[in-house]
């Protein structure tokens, strides 16, 4: 009796096992690595979808050498993004697979005119897409970007994705934005958005990632250079490496001193009487000498004075990129979220009229410098140096 019931129970689990019944095959999909959106001039969109194309054999194989490029682009328009996506196959055969994207590219003048949710509700909504993909602007038409050849990654759209990466790591010259991170900051109490900038460079055909599109209301509404970016990483606690230079002066702006920054940290404090606010910055960077050509880090004297000039400079360009926000009225440090954080009663009654006090509000900045070593045995310029 006992084996007869065992036989029955390993009969029903073998009904409860999953099956492919419902099974698709892998020659039905197309495996998109990238996406990029332009405007045509009836106002529709034009998507050119970059897709992967299996070479059937190794990288160094002679199947794969003979199998031609390993990805390829299709082109649909329509008024909606679901429409055009669905119209991939009129061109294509197969259907759009979304699980494997890597970036999303997007013409800086479709975010001048068109709500950046519009082209982001079809990505946030589906369940294919990852949240992990990158958003990114371009300067000029974002087609053209994905008509340019890999370097070292096997696709275009990882070498996308690893180029703003690495430009976001270590020069600090871009911002790491993806699709959770936008939705995140659109979503946010200030509802400002900061998309990375990439550039197609057209006597090299070569890319670059500097820069960022600020995103208000949907759309994009400014933007800030390189150098700024990298103010803004540290005051939002966001800087990973990068370098600070420091103008020797004397007329000559050309000619720098650098710092090589290894961290980074910033605190940021609120302080609110009645209807007034004072935001303070703490920030303290630690790093060592990159280059020098017209200081000297001999005595202690030397170094204190070399990071009085470093704190100086970083605590102006501070300064100087909170001014250019204050006119422009956008809390792109995220003020107004701290606010809503740490004192939401006072952020229900600011919320309404949050531009007019952020631009009215007073910053203070203080900047530590700690100095780990020189990067050789004398805190000397090379040209100076002679052993004796």
């Amino acid at each position: 009796m006992r084996t007869i019931h065992s036989i029955a129970i390993i009969l029903l689990c073998l009904f409860l096992l999953t099956g492919c019944w419902d099974k698709s095959e892998l020659v039905e999909f197309g495996y998109v690595q990238a996406v990029a959106f332009d405007k045509t001039k009836a106002g529709k969109l034009k998507l050119t979808t970059l897709f992967f194309k299996p070479t059937g054999g190794s990288e160094g194989s002679e199947a794969g050498k003979q199998s031609g490029p390993r990805s390829f682009t299709i082109q649909s328009e329509a008024y909606t993004v679901f429409e055009a996506i669905r119209d991939i196959s009129l061109h294509f055969g197969r259907k759009a697979k979304w699980d494997h994207m890597r970036v999303i590219l997007i013409n800086e003048k479709v975010l001048q005119q068109r709500d950046i949710g519009d082209i982001m509700d079809f990505f946030a909504r589906d369940h294919e897409p990852r949240g992990t993909a990158l958003v990114l602007a371009t300067k000029g038409e974002a087609a053209d970007y994905l008509k340019v050849k890999p370097i070292i990654e096997s696709t275009l759209g990882e070498q996308l994705r690893s180029l703003e990466i690495a430009a976001t790591r270590y020069s600090a010259k871009s911002i790491h934005s993806s699709l959770l991170d936008l939705s995140i900051q659109l979503h946010s109490e200030v509802g400002i958005a900061l998309l990375p900038y990439i550039q197609l460079s057209k006597k090299t055909e070569e890319l670059s990632a500097s820069g960022i599109s600020i995103i208000k209301g949907g759309k994009q509404v400014s933007s800030l250079s390189p150098t700024k970016v990298q103010q803004l990483l540290m005051l939002t606690n966001q800087f990973k490496e990068g370098s600070i230079e420091i103008p020797c002066g004397k007329g000559n702006d050309k000619v720098k001193d650098g710092l090589e920054v290894l961290s980074a940290k910033t605190k940021t404090a609120t302080f609110i009487q009645k209807d007034s606010l004072t935001v303070k910055f703490n920030t303290k960077i630690t790093g060592t000498v990159s280059e020098m050509h017209c200081s000297s880090i001999v005595t202690r004297e030397d170094e204190s004075a070399f990071k009085e000039r470093i704190r100086k400079a970083v605590e102006q360009e501070f300064l100087d990129l909170i001014d250019e926000l204050q006119t422009k009225r956008l809390d792109a440090i995220g003020i107004g979220n701290k606010i809503f954080a740490k004192h939401p009663a006072v952020w229900k009654r600011w919320r309404e009229n949050w531009d007019e006090r952020f631009d009215l509000a007073t910053f203070e900045c203080h900047v530590e410098i700690q100095l780990l070593h020189t990067g050789v045995n004398v805190g000397k310029p090379y040209s100076e140096y002679k052993e004796k």
